[in-house]
């Protein structure tokens, strides 16, 4: 495989010469002795996740499943809970105007409250964002989500605003990414970002295992992230340093969303656990490389739990502990997998009680459609 874009900065800068601008910069030839100087920095981050809230016994008979072997597939995902945008059981039948009708309902009110704990988490008012970017890939809509929340979130008229769709479980990283080009051309202004899915929208039986599996694994939630560039107050949350893609074209019909009869199903390739530790390390390696890192100098591994299957490879092929994996493990327990959103609740559960220090490394990573890793390198 090889990488079809190159890292964040190495299109900007000659090799060899430090990052431009203040968001992302090292002193040349720093290596990991030295301190980065003050850039982007995550302000807050809120979470929300619907009110049903059931366990992997119910989401089965919910999901209309009764055999043996899809039970077993069901209790044995690491997963004890799941939120879902549901007043009742979801019905093989539903059309896709229902469906569409749960996406967007539950896309405006679950990313309306992650929204809002995001901002009152920061003690900043809605007018004082300067950028919105949403990241979302189980449904469509036109207007976007994000110019719907406009109004009843309180932001202003001149906000600047983005959307980025179709990058599904990986999707909050290159939006991060966007908002942090954002803040680096623009010191001292406030970007937003929302990445919300409500995967009970992209609900599809039929006899297939990866429909059971995306069924068995797959829940609604929203994240939302505050960043700015420059001198912030202390935070518990880290600066953004840098990012690196790596993308498998060869890949691509492995993970995403197919249309059939007017709905979206889940597609999930039984290769992708298989293929997991060489996207990562494609992603992973050069962007350690850029800033003479060490994968030892990396004390907390902020990964999506895309499922079991994928954290166990993860953690066999890199080396990692069980520490290390703790925090996405937990999420995958008490969440399931919500696609997007999903690592930055990681993140948030580091911070608050990784007792992270100033100098800690972190690495964020997340696998998507494309088949693409995509990484971001982060620091206390």
């Amino acid at each position: 495989m090889r990488p079809v874009r190159e890292g964040h900065y190495a299109r900007r800068a000659p090799a060899g010469a430090p990052p431009p601008g203040s968001a992302y910069r090292a002193a040349a030839g720093a290596g990991h002795s030295q301190l980065l100087a003050p850039g982007t920095s995550i302000l807050s981050i809120g979470r929300a996740t619907p009110a049903l809230r059931v366990t992997q016994e119910e989401s089965l008979a919910y999901a209309g499943y009764s055999g043996a072997r899809i039970r077993r597939i069901f209790l044995n995902t690491g997963i004890a809970y799941r939120h879902f945008y549901l007043e009742k059981p979801p019905r093989p039948d539903e059309t896709s105007d229902e469906l569409n009708r749960r996406y967007l309902d539950g896309a405006i009110e679950t990313g309306c409250r992650a929204v809002q704990a995001c901002l009152e988490a920061a003690g900043l008012s809605p007018r004082e964002v300067d950028l919105l970017v949403v990241c979302t890939s189980t449904g469509y809509v036109c207007p976007d989500i994000g110019t719907r929340l406009v109004e009843p979130v309180g932001l202003r008229p001149d906000i600047q605003r983005a959307s980025m769709t179709g990058l599904g479980c990986a999707g909050a990283l290159p939006a991060l990414q966007r908002a942090c080009d954002f803040a680096e051309a623009h010191p001292g202004r406030i970007a937003l970002v929302l990445a919300v899915e409500i995967c009970s929208a992209c609900y599809f039986v039929d006899d297939t295992l990866e429909t059971v599996v995306g069924n068995a694994i797959c829940a609604d939630g929203a994240s939302a992230f505050l960043l700015t560039n420059g001198s912030v107050a202390a935070s518990r949350y880290p600066r953004i340093v840098d990012f690196q893609s790596f993308l498998a074209a060869e890949h691509l019909a492995l993970v995403g969303l197919a249309h059939r009869s007017g709905k979206l199903r889940i597609v999930l390739g039984a290769e992708v656990p298989e293929l997991a530790f060489s996207l990562i390390q494609g992603a992973l390696a050069p962007l350690l490389a850029r800033h003479g890192l060490r994968q030892s100098d990396i004390r907390f591994w902020v990964v999506h739990p895309g499922g079991s299957k994928v954290l166990d490879a993860v953690q066999q092929q890199l080396g990692l502990t069980d520490a290390d994996l703790r925090f996405a493990r937990t999420i995958l327990r008490n969440y399931g997998n919500m696609s997007s959103p999903t690592v930055m609740f990681v993140l948030d559960d580091v911070s608050r009680s990784g007792d992270p220090r100033p100098g800690d490394w972190g690495l964020m990573t997340a696998l998507g459609p494309g088949m693409a890793a995509e990484a971001a390198l982060l620091r206390w």
